[in-house]
């Protein structure tokens, strides 16, 4: 019964994509009530996490109700979901992607710079707000398990030259053949290439290199299972990856409609540091509790909801 249901989750996930990709509306996603604020998400932990955060306080601090497009596949359709009239407010942007794949534009390693870029064209062509950052970036980031790491004394990526030749490494099969800041990018800045580049979904990715399958993984800084699984997260010494700032983003129309709603998403403004962000993604991803429960645990740990936000 459960595989059922999963598979018939998956099936109305993917409608709900190629129809915002398409353009077209998905029945209930274009007729909200006026009161009622869209938020979409993506189907990552983080990118949940942050949507039930910004409509807990929506709802706390305004008379505004909140609905969650949740599960979206990508930025990219997430961000389809905006544009196209399907939602008010995109949970989480993360400014790197968002210049190289939506803007397709060339990286920018300088974080703030990056950020202003995508600013000014969320600002001028799409008649968006880009919020500062939520106080996280959620980087891609090389890395190998704290045994491997120690033995061989790895601290940053350029120590992986001398092994590479023998490595078998799973990555993000966006990223394997992503332009830029992609495996035939990195290879040129760093000077080497590995044995074997597995394509694999980001979520095995942590298992994968923790069970031995995969000498090292390219995963994401934030995520809860690089301190529960041992991971040894190697620096970027020579800054190949971009800024990957998190931050909301809202359409001007909504904001015009209803002005308190950038205050509210104001609050949340460098207050999750990146230990906070991958604390939060451990609790649900490795002790399983709901991602709604942990947004309103942190809201209420940090006095959201009795006036001394984030104090």
């Amino acid at each position: 019964m459960k595989k059922i249901s999963r598979f018939f989750r998956v099936g109305i996930l993917m409608l709900i994509s190629t129809l915002l990709l398409s353009g077209c509306g998905f029945p209930g996603l274009n007729s909200s009530s006026k009161d009622t604020v869209r938020i979409a998400a993506q189907n990552t932990t983080e990118q949940q996490i942050m949507a039930y955060m910004i409509a807990d306080l929506i709802e706390h601090d305004t008379n505004l109700k909140t609905t969650l497009i949740n599960n979206l596949g990508s930025g990219t359709v997430s961000f389809q979901a905006v544009k196209n009239g399907n939602a008010d407010i995109s949970a989480i942007r993360y400014n790197g992607t968002d210049l190289t794949t939506i803007f397709n534009r060339d990286p920018i390693t300088n974080s703030k710079k990056s950020s202003e870029v995508v600013r000014k064209i969320y600002k001028n062509k799409y008649h968006m707000t880009y919020f500062p950052t939520y106080g996280f970036a959620d980087t891609y980031a090389f890395m190998v398990t704290g045994k491997l790491a120690r033995k061989e004394h790895l601290e940053s990526v350029s120590d992986l030259k001398k092994l590479a030749p023998n490595m078998t490494v799973g990555a993000d099969q966006i990223w394997t053949n992503r332009k830029g800041d992609g495996y035939a990018g990195f290879s040129q800045a760093y000077g080497f290439q590995f044995k074997k580049v597995y394509p694999m979904q980001i979520g095995l990715v942590y298992s994968a290199v923790q069970s031995g399958k995969m000498n090292a993984v390219l995963g994401y800084s934030t995520d809860g299972r690089i301190k529960s699984y041992d991971l040894k997260v190697l620096k970027d010494n020579k800054k190949f990856f971009p800024a990957y700032n998190a931050s909301p983003l809202a359409t001007d129309k909504i904001l015009k409609e209803h002005p308190e709603l950038k205050k509210v998403l104001l609050k949340l403004k460098g207050k999750i540091s990146l230990t906070t962000m991958q604390n939060l993604n451990a609790k649900v991803d490795n002790q399983l509790v709901e991602p709604q429960v942990v947004a309103k645990q942190y809201l209420e740990q940090h006095n959201y909801f009795d006036g001394k936000g984030g104090k």
